[in-house]
């Protein structure tokens, strides 16, 4: 599959078995989604063909496209031949008079959804939610009165319904909280048939996938185990052959230096067999790996005061709705915290919070301006901010290199692109229309104004939606590295893991001010 003069994949021949769970990974453009497609059969390859088997169950990225629908009604979608033989039977069911063609295809309908099992679809679509924790009282409402997590897990059923050979996810995880994340590994790890995920959580994919098929150098290369022991191989296999290619080049280079020296000469022969050797030692062809790596390095124009925030008797309601109430804290330069909690608990209301009395520019919502409780930001603090819609705080109408020019007029325009080239905005990228940017792009530009700005206190709202793997783990490395005091909401558990120094836990309207690391969190909640 190509577009235009991009090859995406070429001779591709690969296989995936029953019983293996396979992560498809590949940076951002590698077409993972893209070779999903031809899996599926939405899409044609160019060249060549796919075998898969008559049933596949497919979970698309979009939670939101059924969101009119009842949840009963997009778990039997599932299965395409059934639902449009049930929607065409209830049109013909409807008419006031049916004629003779009507009476016929009517019996031709009722042939399908015998065939398909149709007659019970509603139990087995009830039986199924119900096996996922989606109980009876949802099965009747509209999908889109269902939170992130649930949403998943109806699409996860309509994936299932009708008994699948293989699975089919891309980005499952996207909007689940880690509650949700979990269950959807154990669920997976079960799962007997074959499965294909796209996923950018590297912790994900290191639980569910027993191979890695990485999309990378205009092919498919499969490697047994998860996401790090695919990385590992890759490295180990490169290096090997880079060597083999330097011993190569050392051996040519004196077998021409021979035939340059006796090829007018006596010693014909000796000429000839070194001519044939330079040929047999020709070195193994290196496609260049598409794998791009951004550098994030987050700085302080100056650090701020020992305790840069405090937090006094908090708390924050909806209507008659308390988000949470009575919290308290004081933070101190340096630390690292966490925010977890389950979708809609207001992990973005706390943050939003916080931020309505902090200095800097920031959008003081009313109602989350307003509200018990002291916010005292302490000396010399600034803020940096990532917002989980952060789309919207890049303005349209101009170019990505302007945008982020009006934040250091003082920086030269070879000093705002070395930023840009270190966010992979490459050469004349940097001039492309901010309304053009992707998800990833939109996220990449603003890592690049914070890196810009060197703030001293770094508040991240979900950073690592639309990252690749690549992104999410430069982020990661970056965030250990800061000097300055963090709070990031993210449902990455690599990221928590691996950077925070203490938790906040948001749960029915309280939340827990954890110090220690997430491994020790989780040991303490375990053991309640």
């Amino acid at each position: 599959m190509r577009f235009g003069a991009k090859i995406l994949f070429e001779e591709v021949t690969t296989s995936f078995q029953p019983g293996r769970r396979f992560g498809l990974t590949g940076p951002n453009g590698a077409g993972k989604s893209t070779f999903m497609k031809l899996l599926s059969g939405e899409s044609e390859p160019q060249k060549g063909n796919v075998n898969k088997p008559a049933k596949l169950g497919v979970i698309s990225q979009n939670q939101f496209a059924y969101d009119d629908r009842r949840v009963i009604d997009t778990v039997i979608m599932g299965n395409k031949r059934l639902w449009a033989a049930l929607q065409e039977r209830e049109v013909l069911y409807e008419k006031a008079d049916l004629s003779e063609e009507d009476g016929i295809r009517l019996g031709e309908l009722e042939g399908v959804v015998g065939e398909e099992d149709g007659y019970s679809a509603d139990s087995d679509a009830a039986i199924l939610l119900q096996g996922l924790g989606i109980p009876d009282e949802l099965h009747e409402r509209k999908m889109s009165e269902l939170q992130g997590g649930q949403k998943v897990r109806v699409l996860l059923a309509q994936a299932l319904f009708g008994n699948p050979e293989a699975l089919l996810l891309d980005e499952p995880t996207n909007h689940l909280d880690l509650d949700s994340v979990h269950w959807l590994e154990n669920f997976l790890n079960n799962y007997k048939g074959i499965l294909i995920v796209i996923s950018h959580d590297r912790h994900f994919l290191n639980s569910v996938s027993t191979h890695t098929a990485d999309i990378d150098y205009e092919t498919i290369i499969t490697y047994p185990g998860g996401y790090d022991d695919m990385v590992l191989a890759k490295t180990q296999i490169r290096s090997r052959i880079e060597a083999e290619n330097a011993q190569r080049q050392k051996k040519i280079a004196q077998l021409q230096e021979f035939v340059q020296k006796f090829s007018a000469g006596t010693r014909a022969s000796q000429v000839q067999s070194r001519k044939k050797e330079i040929e047999r030692l020709q070195t193994s062809d290196l496609s260049r790996s598409n794998i791009a790596r951004p550098f994030i390095r987050f700085q302080m124009k100056r650090p701020s005061g020992r305790v840069p925030l405090e937090v006094k008797d908090m708390s924050r309601a909806y209507g008659g709705n308390v988000v949470f109430k009575g919290f308290g804290c004081m933070i101190e330069r340096g630390e690292k915290i966490a925010v977890l909690g389950r979708n809609g608990a207001g992990k973005t209301t706390l943050l939003k919070a916080l931020l309505a009395n902090g200095p800097g520019p920031f959008d003081k919502e009313p109602d989350l301006a307003s509200g018990a409780g002291d916010v005292t930001w302490g000396h010399e603090v600034q803020i940096g901010y990532f917002a989980q819609d952060h789309r919207e705080s890049i303005s349209k109408g101009m170019t990505a290199s302007d945008w982020l020019h009006q934040f250091d007029p003082q920086a030269s325009r070879e000093e705002i692109r070395g930023v840009l080239g270190q966010m992979l905005f490459a050469g004349e990228e940097g001039m492309k229309p901010t309304e053009a940017l992707s998800g990833g792009e939109a996220a990449r530009l603003i890592f690049c104004r914070l890196m810009l700005e060197k703030p001293n206190f770094l508040i991240m709202d979900e950073p690592t939606n639309h990252l690749d793997l690549e992104s999410i783990n430069a982020l990661n490395f970056a965030i250990q590295k800061y000097e300055g005091t963090v709070i990031v909401v993210t449902h990455d558990e690599d990221l928590v893991a691996d950077t925070a120094s203490r938790i906040w836990n948001v749960e029915n309207g309280v939340i827990t001010n954890f110090k220690g690391s997430y491994e020790e969190f989780q040991e303490t909640t375990a053991s309640v």
